[in-house]
């Protein structure tokens, strides 16, 4: 069953599984949403960056620097 948006090949793009909700997607310039299947699928992703929910690891380095140490 397509979603909103344009996934059907009109024999430009390539099909990809849409990384929200695994629809095929066009993923060519005609789906404005790529690589997303619709517009609601973006901003499912977008809502979960914007709250944090993929986040890359950080890894703090310790430089030898103490702020509690007077010198």
């Amino acid at each position: 069953m397509s979603r909103d948006g344009p996934t059907g090949d009109k024999g430009r793009g390539r099909r990809v599984k849409c990384p929200n909700c695994g629809s095929p997607a066009l993923y060519s310039p005609e789906n404005p949403w790529r690589p997303f299947c619709s517009e609601r699928c973006k901003l499912v992703d977008l809502g979960a960056w914007a709250t944090g929910a993929y986040r890359i690891p950080v890894e703090e380095e310790d430089h030898g620097f103490d702020p509690d140490r007077d010198d």
